[in-house]
């Protein structure tokens, strides 16, 4: 059974940083892609970040170009996401999701106070 377990979210300041991790299990890993998506309140979820499996491509969504970072862990199954510079607009419950697999996570809060 594949799982996906979230964690590290929280409330910051805007301008502050958090690290998203995600515990995976059930499937093989490094075969697959992986990424972070979020959704606020009244919104879609939407694309944040995608990581290959080898952990060498990296897409992320316009919003957050140059401000988070995606980053994979292959021998201890863990994805994470570095996020800096906060703001506002990046509250949101965010979650992963692999490649080729329909399961979600719980997810993680996270908020950014203004």
């Amino acid at each position: 059974e594949v799982q996906l377990v979230e964690s590290g979210g929280g409330l910051v300041q805007a301008g502050g940083s958090l690290r998203l991790s995600c515990a995976a299990s059930g499937f093989t890993f490094d075969d697959y892609a992986i990424g972070w998506f979020r959704q606020a309140p009244g919104k879609e979820r939407e694309f944040v970040a995608r990581i290959d499996p080898t952990g060498r491509r990296k897409d992320y969504a316009d919003s957050v170009k140059g401000r988070f970072s995606i980053v994979r862990d292959n021998i201890n199954k863990m994805l994470f996401l570095q996020m800096n510079s906060l703001k506002p607009e990046d509250t949101a419950v965010y979650y992963c999701k692999a490649d080729g697999y329909a399961t979600w996570g719980q997810g993680t809060q996270v908020t950014v106070d203004s």
